[in-house]
């Protein structure tokens, strides 16, 4: 069974909005750090934002002031709001734990173009 699912992508224009949503199947969801990364065709997949366990967040440069990650702790589900997309930010779009790293799910495409 994925531990990880990824959903909430589709086709934006640019400057438009796209809220994603990771579900979690796994047990002790609050204990971990939770990340978003995405992966464009023949480059290696990046980070891009984090939540620690304590609510701590963290971005990349590329998408401070324009993304926001979430969690919720209950639902054992994580989001990353994103505002103000770029064509750059075309990418699949994933989820896990990085000091604890599962599978990785199917992860959700998002295209921004015009």
């Amino acid at each position: 069974q994925a531990q990880f699912v990824e959903s909430g992508g589709g086709l934006v224009q640019p400057g438009g909005s796209l809220e994603l949503s990771c579900a979690y199947s796994g047990s002790s969801f609050n204990m971990f750090t939770m990340a978003w990364y995405r992966q464009t065709p023949g480059n290696q997949r990046e980070w891009v934002a984090s939540i620690s366990r304590g609510g701590t967040t963290n971005y990349k440069d590329f998408v401070r002031g324009r993304f926001t990650i979430s969690k919720d702790n209950v639902k054992k589900m994580g989001y990353l709001q994103m505002n103000s997309l770029k064509a750059e930010d075309t990418a699949v779009y994933y989820c896990n734990f990085p000091n604890s790293l599962r599978t990785w799910g199917q992860g959700t495409q998002v295209t921004v173009s015009a």
